[in-house]
């Protein structure tokens, strides 16, 4: 347990920070995760368009915040974007 002033101030800061991390970290799993049942489900183009808008807005809030690095949050962005684009690749065009 800390015993000066500053060190007590610093641990509540801490859980506070700890708890809003947490919370912002579970919103994107589950927005993420919203987003490969959409594409998987096979969506309409637009709606599918429209999914990943919002995710790659959460995906960048979560960086502007500093809960996600930028590097993590640009791979992120790029790999949903390269889910998204073979989803809605012609089938014929696949190879295989």
């Amino acid at each position: 347990m800390a015993n000066h002033k500053s060190a007590l101030k610093r641990m509540r800061q801490s859980e506070t920070r700890r708890l809003r991390n947490r919370q912002v970290n579970s919103q994107l799993k589950t927005v993420l995760k919203s987003f490969y049942s959409a594409v998987d489900a096979k969506t309409d183009a637009a709606e599918m368009t429209e999914i990943h808008r919002r995710t790659v807005s959460e995906i960048d809030r979560a960086a502007t915040r500093g809960i996600l690095h930028k590097r993590t949050a640009a791979r992120k962005v790029s790999r949903i974007t390269a889910y998204l684009q073979k989803a809605q690749a012609p089938a014929d065009t696949v190879a295989g």
